[in-house]
C-alpha cells in the first residue's frame, strides 16, 4: 500500500475556511497576519482569484478513468485535497482514521466539485505532451480530424496510444467518453488499399463522390437544383401573369415571346452554369436568338422558361416551366411546374413519376371509342397546315373518340396524360424543350412515347405521339397525317 500524502490540517469552521478560497494553501497558522488577511477578505465577501493550486483542481471533472490509466506513470502533482484523499493505486487506500472522508461543513461549490471528482486519479493533471491540439468548433466541441485519429470516426471506444483500452481519452482539454469516443478505422482488403493512409482515403472518397454524385445516384443534385429553379421561376411567372407585358413575335404571329420568357431563361441558365460549368444548354429563347440546338453526349439541360406563352399573354392560367436533363442523348429526369396551380411534376429514369409527391399512373385504355385525346395546333397557320390539322381531328372523331382537347400548353397536356386524365396526345410542331421533361414523366408513369410514324421517338423531329398504352399510340399513328416541320437541330 503506498504512503498517504501529507497535508496540513485546516480548520473546519465555515468562517475559518479561507483555504477554500485560496488563502490557506501556505498553511498559515491560526491568528497570523496571513490568516487574518484571508479571514477579513472572506468576511467582507470579496472572493479573490483562486490560487494556482485551486485552479489545478478545476481539472478534476474533465478526465475520467482513461485519464487515470493513461497518466498513472506521470510524477505526482500537488493535490490540494484534505488528507483523506490518496494517490491513485491498484487498491485504493482507506481514509485516514483521524479525519472524516470529507469536511462536514464546506461551500456548495466545493461539494459540487467533490462529487464530480470521485473518479480515482481524476485530479491528476496530464503532461503537456499528452494533450494533442485539435480544432474546436463554435460550440466548444472538439472536431478532431479523421487523419489525426488514425481515420477514426466518433461513435465507439478506442485504444490509447500506449495500448490501454479507454472509455474516454483527454483530447485538448476535453474528453471523448463512452459512446462518443472515436472508433478505429475498418481495415480494407487488398495490399494497396491497406497501405492507404486515412487522409488519402478521404481524398479518394471525395473524388469518387464528385465523379459519381454520391453513390449510385449521380444526378441527384442536378434534379434537386432543377426543382428549386422551377419553383423559383414559377413564382416570377405567377407574379407577372397579372401585370402588363411587352410582347413580340418570333416565327409567326401566333409564336409569341415576352420579357418574362427572357428573364426566367437567363435566371435558370445563369444558376446552372455557376453550379455545373461543364454542362451544355438548349433553351427556347436562346435558340430563337441564334444559338445552335444540338444534343450531344455531354450532360445537357433542355429548358422551356414559359410554356404556354400565348396563355401567359392573355392571362389564361395554363402556364408552366419545363426543365429536362439528358446525358449521352438519354433523358435522365424532367421537372415541370404548373405556375398557377403550384403543381410540381417530376420524373426520374427508373424512379417513377410524381405530382407533388403523389405517384402518377397513366390510363390503360386501349379502345379509341373510350378515349379522350389532347393535341396542340402548332405555330404554322397557313391554309394547307390548317387543313391537315383539322383533318386529323376529324379522323379521330369519326373513330368515335370521346373528344379532342387543346389547352395551349403542350407540357401540361402531357402531364395530364401522365396523371391519367387523358388517354393520348399527339402534335406536330412542338420542340425538344416542350417534350424533354414530359417524356421522362410519361414513361415513368407507365406510358408510351413514340414518333408519329410509329417508330422510336426522335427528340429533334418536332413530332410526337404519347399514350397510356402502345395499342392506343399505334392506332393514332395509323389514323393521322403528317404535318412537316423543320427539325430542331437544322436551325
Amino acid at each position: 500500500m503506498p504512503a498517504q500524502a501529507s497535508f496540513p490540517t485546516k480548520p473546519r469552521h465555515r468562517r475559518s475556511a479561507g483555504w477554500l478560497w485560496g488563502h490557506g494553501d501556505s498553511g498559515a497558522p491560526r491568528g497570523s497576519s496571513a490568516w487574518q488577511r484571508g479571514l477579513s477578505s472572506f468576511s467582507r465577501g470579496k472572493r479573490e482569484r483562486p490560487s494556482p493550486a485551486w485552479r489545478s483542481r478545476r481539472h478534476v471533472r474533465r478526465g475520467g478513468q482513461a485519464t487515470a490509466t493513461a497518466m498513472a506513470a506521470q510524477p505526482a502533482l500537488h493535490i490540494p485535497y484534505p488528507a483523506s484523499r490518496t494517490l491513485p493505486s491498484a487498491s485504493p487506500c482507506p481514509p485516514h482514521p483521524a479525519l472524516p472522508a470529507r469536511p462536514r461543513r464546506c461551500s456548495p461549490r466545493y461539494r459540487r466539485l467533490s462529487r464530480r471528482s470521485s473518479a480515482p486519479g481524476a485530479h491528476l493533471k496530464p503532461a503537456p505532451s499528452a494533450q494533442p491540439a485539435f480544432p474546436i468548433d463554435r460550440g466548444g466541441r472538439l472536431s478532431p480530424p479523421r487523419c489525426a485519429l488514425g481515420g477514426a470516426r466518433p461513435g465507439r471506444a478506442v485504444t490509447a496510444p500506449g495500448g490501454v483500452s479507454a472509455q474516454g481519452i483527454l483530447l485538448g482539454g476535453r474528453s471523448w467518453a463512452g459512446s462518443r469516443a472515436p472508433r478505429a478505422p475498418r481495415p480494407r482488403s487488398g495490399s494497396a488499399a491497406a497501405a492507404m493512409k486515412p487522409c488519402e482515403e478521404e481524398e479518394e472518397e471525395g473524388r469518387a463522390a464528385a465523379a459519381g454524385g454520391g453513390g449510385g445516384d449521380p444526378w441527384k443534385e442536378c434534379a434537386e437544383v432543377a426543382v428549386q429553379l422551377a419553383r423559383r421561376a414559377g413564382q416570377i411567372i405567377r407574379k407577372a401573369l397579372t401585370e402588363e407585358k411587352q410582347v413580340s413575335t418570333k416565327t409567326s404571329a401566333a409564336d409569341l415571346v415576352t420579357e418574362t420568357d427572357h428573364f426566367v431563361e437567363n435566371l435558370i441558365i445563369s444558376v446552372l452554369k455557376e453550379k455545373f460549368p461543364s454542362h451544355r444548354f438548349i433553351a427556347e429563347e436562346s435558340t430563337a436568338a441564334g444559338s445552335k440546338c444540338v444534343l450531344t453526349d455531354s450532360p445537357t439541360w433542355i429548358i422551356d422558361p414559359v410554356d404556354g406563352t400565348c396563355n401567359f399573354v392573355h392571362r389564361f392560367p395554363t402556364v408552366a416551366v419545363s426543365i429536362g436533363f439528358a446525358v449521352n442523348k438519354e433523358l435522365e429526369f424532367g421537372v415541370i411546374y404548373h405556375c398557377t396551380e403550384e403543381r410540381l411534376y417530376t420524373g426520374r429514369r427508373g424512379q417513377g413519376a410524381f405530382c407533388n409527391d403523389k405517384r402518377l399512373q397513366v390510363s390503360k385504355e386501349t379502345d379509341i371509342s373510350k378515349a379522350l385525346i389532347l393535341t396542340e395546333i402548332g405555330p404554322k397557320r397557313d391554309p394547307a397546315t390548317l387543313k391537315l390539322f383539322l383533318g386529323n381531328i376529324e379522323r379521330l372523331l369519326k373513330a368515335q373518340a370521346h373528344g379532342v382537347r387543346v389547352i395551349g400548353s403542350s407540357t401540361l397536356a402531357l402531364c395530364l396524360l401522365a396523371s391519367g386524365a387523358a388517354d393520348a396526345y399527339y402534335q406536330f410542331g412542338l420542340h425538344c424543350w416542350d417534350l424533354a421533361a414530359a417524356t421522362v414523366i410519361i414513361r415513368e408513369a407507365g406510358g408510351t412515347v413514340i414518333d408519329t410514324s410509329g417508330g422510336p421517338l426522335d427528340l429533334m423531329s418536332c413530332r410526337v405521339i404519347a399514350a397510356g398504352t402502345r395499342e392506343m399510340a399505334m392506332f393514332i399513328a395509323q389514323e393521322i397525317q403528317t404535318i412537316h416541320y423543320r427539325r430542331d437541330d437544322e436551325n
